[in-house]
């Protein structure tokens, strides 16, 4: 039987070619028993703290205490119940929650009028995670169709380090004073660039839904694009999928790496949390290494050695063989142009020919190996035909590294879905 592996090549426009792998129709739905399930539609990937000593700062507020945070997500694949996941994976002490309610969100900080749910742990409206664990909550009745807007509301009672927290500014949570879970609008809510203790979202699915995890660094958490606006690729790539009744998790970590530590753990640490813990997986896209090969010299590890193409390689052979001893189908991406990355900015050092020659091996590999399930060819998307080294102007968020809205928007758009959602290989 004929196979095919979409892959993307540039002379001026992305066009797409083809070479052989299974031929069939990508997005059919397999059998599946009769009975709903529960599927990941929304995800933040955990981070540690970290100190002052790191050239940027944390971002988020050192602690809670009677206090309020008020999320606002966007889910992917919609459910009639719902379940929300704390993470404590760093904190020293329990986390404890005083209440908790889920509600379908309005403009801003406002719920919608009566959608407003109480969120229960063991029947409880209580609870306290172990250091290191989760906390899951009981299935709420609230149905919510794909693409909805969900705000969850959380109260902390006592005094709560943020050790477990998710940085970046893309959709920033309210914080106020008191318990505020039931509030209908919170027009005095001080704001923050970051996720405290959110985990995730399951929604209770038809039985033929599922997912794709997407694990990537800051391009996959939506770096450049417009905040409070759902501009990432991943939320382009989740509005293209909903109707295939296909949920798009984000596990994106902006300066995470494959091999190193420091703005959350490298890659082969969290990937069992991350990607094969999540409920209704069956494809995940990788997307990393542009930080192993750019942080070493610069002001974001100074003292690292520079990075060639082969631990990269053998970091993401790793990352295939887990996700094949789960079943999963794996698809990889290639590492997209950064020349002139963060320069005249406090930043600069991540970009040199050198290492742009070590993106280019590793893409070649990607390319090439076969090793993948399919490749998705980023680089080719966003790459400028007169310089291929650098990203094109239009797709360019500014800073050179990361694209802004209409280069994201181009990268979910050229993801062919079959390449995406075939079947897996059973050969190696």
């Amino acid at each position: 039987m004929a196979y095919l592996v979409p892959l993307l090549h540039s002379k001026g426009n992305a066009m797409l070619a083809f070479r052989t792998l299974p031929l069939l129709f990508a997005l059919s739905i397999p059998a599946a028993a009769a009975e709903p399930h529960w599927v990941a539609s929304w995800g933040a990937s955990p981070q540690a703290r970290w100190d002052d000593s790191f050239i940027l700062p944390a971002g988020v507020p050192a602690s809670f205490e009677r206090q309020s945070v008020r999320d606002v997500v966007r889910l992917s694949v919609g459910g009639k119940r719902l379940r929300i996941v704390l993470s404590n994976r760093y904190g020293a002490t329990p986390l404890r929650v005083g209440e908790m309610r889920v509600a379908l969100a309005g403009e801003g900080a406002a719920l919608v009028a009566g959608s407003s749910r109480a969120v229960t742990f063991g029947g409880s409206v209580h609870a306290s995670a172990a250091p290191g664990a989760v906390l899951v909550s009981d299935a709420v009745d609230l149905p919510a169709g794909a693409l909805a807007r969900l705000a969850i509301t959380t109260y902390y009672p006592a005094p709560t380090p943020v050790s477990t927290f998710h940085w970046g500014g893309q959709q920033m949570p309210y914080l106020v004073g008191g318990n505020a879970t039931a509030a209908a609008d919170l027009p005095a809510a001080a704001r923050f660039a970051g996720r405290a203790f959110l985990n995730s979202v399951l929604v209770e699915a038809p039985a033929a839904a599922r997912s794709v995890v997407v694990l990537g660094d800051s391009i996959t958490d939506g770096n450049g694009s417009s905040p409070d606006r759902d501009r990432r690729w991943t939320d382009v790539l989740a509005q293209r999928l909903a109707p295939a009744g296909v949920g798009v998790v984000n596990a994106g970590i902006s300066g995470a790496r494959l091999l190193g530590d420091r703005m959350g753990a490298n890659a082969l640490a969290r990937f069992d949390q991350d990607v094969l813990a999540q409920p209704g997986v069956s494809s995940v896209i990788i997307m990393m290494g542009i930080n192993d090969i750019g942080w070493p010299g610069s002001p974001f590890a100074p003292g690292d050695a520079a990075m060639n193409a082969q631990p990269v390689v053998e970091a993401l052979r790793q990352l295939i063989a887990r996700a094949r001893a789960h079943q999963l189908r794996v698809v990889g991406a290639t590492l997209i142009p950064f020349e002139g990355a963060l320069a005249g900015t406090p930043f600069e050092g991540h970009y040199s020919p050198a290492k742009d020659a070590v993106r280019r091996r590793v893409n070649r590999w990607i390319l090439d190996s076969g090793e993948f399930d399919a490749v998705f060819d980023a680089d080719a998307v966003l790459r400028d035909p007169a310089r291929p080294s650098r990203m094109r102007a239009e797709f360019d968020s500014g800073d050179h590294l990361h694209p802004g809205d209409a280069g994201y928007r181009a990268l979910a758009q050229a993801l062919d879905l079959q390449a995406l959602m075939g079947k897996k290989r059973t050969r190696r």
